[in-house]
């Protein structure tokens, strides 16, 4: 069983455009062994307590009672969950305000934290949508077609797929694959090649109504022909380039995963690589900046195409609602908040793709750099 949930484009932003007096943003590392995860409840209380005292120092002579009574039961409705307990992944993000709660078991290992201000903190979560660590693998032979997932915290299961042709026979109701074409006018290898053609859009076709709307990467597990064969008629857009091949009838679900494990590696790096690339090819126009100033400012006036941002790098401070100003302060009051994670939701909200990475995937290293719209000398 996957205990893993990804939170969706439209997630984010939601958590992005929230505002409440007392929100709470909770962070704490689990296992996804159950053994493991015996004092998870009592360590996500300790956090939680430290929340409301945090919020409740901030909010003298009880002034903040009602909201503090809120959040008190939004936590202690999640600690009384016990089949969430029960089924964790390598970290728990919990999003909660006086009147809600959103939770999400992710595949990063995260460090314990809590933040309370008047949004939610997303950066530990964006980390979770850069690199989710999950892939589908399609194993396909003539003999065979299984999809297989691949999660960062569980062990890869087979996937079942409503119509997947369970072999090439299968999916033509014929007796053999080789000799006559349908149209009798081919035969031999030429005909066995317009077969598996057709084996291999029935594929396609089942897969289709399963994969639609994720952008989990497909990675094919083959050998030739339908090497050169499936991709041809792939209509997955995310079917990553790179394949395992050879036979992939023997191979578990786990010798696959090993297998496809690299190939996500490398796809990850790949990605950085031509993001940092593009940035440095756009500096002399103008349209690049690492300072948090500059990019403050057109995160607020919608300015920012891409943000990069580093997921451990915290600056305290505000962001001033208009004028997209920056002002560094400790941290320590109800309505502070992590200045690169306000920019962050600016960013979001104006429509801009924003990565959450390591420290050394920057191209700088002041925690955050911007590719911008339009040139910031014009």
């Amino acid at each position: 069983m996957i205990h893993t949930d990804i939170p969706t484009q439209s997630e984010i932003v939601t958590l992005a455009t929230a505002r409440a007096p007392g929100s709470v943003s909770l962070f704490l590392r689990t296992s996804p062994v159950p053994a493991q995860n015996e004092s998870a409840p009592v360590e996500f209380e300790n956090l939680a307590k430290a929340a409301l005292e945090r919020f409740r120092a901030a909010h003298p002579d009880g002034e903040g009672r009602e909201l503090i009574a809120g959040l008190t039961e939004q936590i202690n409705d999640i600690l009384q969950d016990t089949p969430f307990w029960r089924h964790l992944s390598h970290s728990i993000a919990a999003y909660i305000t006086p009147t809600s709660l959103r939770t999400f078991r992710l595949p990063n290992r995260l460090s314990n934290s809590v933040e309370v201000s008047d949004r939610f903190h997303l950066k530990p979560l964006l980390r979770a949508v850069t690199f989710p660590h999950t892939a589908f693998v399609l194993a396909l032979s003539q003999n065979a077609a299984r999809l297989i997932e691949v999660t960062a915290d569980a062990p890869a299961h087979e996937v079942t797929v409503p119509n997947l042709p369970t072999d090439a026979i299968d999916a033509l109701a014929v007796p053999s694959i080789s000799g006559r074409a349908p149209n009798g006018k081919i035969e031999g290898s030429e005909g066995k090649k317009v077969r598996l053609r057709q084996y291999a859009r029935a594929v396609d076709k089942a897969l289709r109504p399963f994969l639609s709307g994720r952008s989990t990467p497909l990675i094919l597990a083959t050998t030739e022909p339908l090497l050169g064969i499936y991709p041809s008629v792939n209509s997955y857009p995310n079917l990553l380039a790179e394949v395992i091949e050879g036979n992939p009838d023997p191979l578990t679900p786990g010798e696959l995963d090993t297998r496809a494990r690299p190939i996500l590696d490398r796809r990850y790096a790949e990605r950085v690589a031509a993001e940092r690339d593009r940035f440095n090819g756009l500096v002399s126009a103008g349209r690049t900046t690492t300072e948090i100033d500059a990019i403050a400012r057109a995160a607020t006036f919608g300015a920012v195409e891409t943000l990069v941002v580093d997921f451990d790098y915290v600056l305290p401070g505000t962001v001033d609602e208009n004028s997209g100003a920056v002002t560094l302060d400790r941290g320590d009051t109800p309505d502070a908040y992590g200045v690169i994670d306000e920019v962050v939701r600016r960013s979001l909200l104006s429509g801009a793709k924003v990565w959450a990475v390591r420290a050394a995937d920057l191209p700088d290293e002041t925690g955050a750099a911007a590719i911008l719209r339009f040139s910031a000398t014009v």
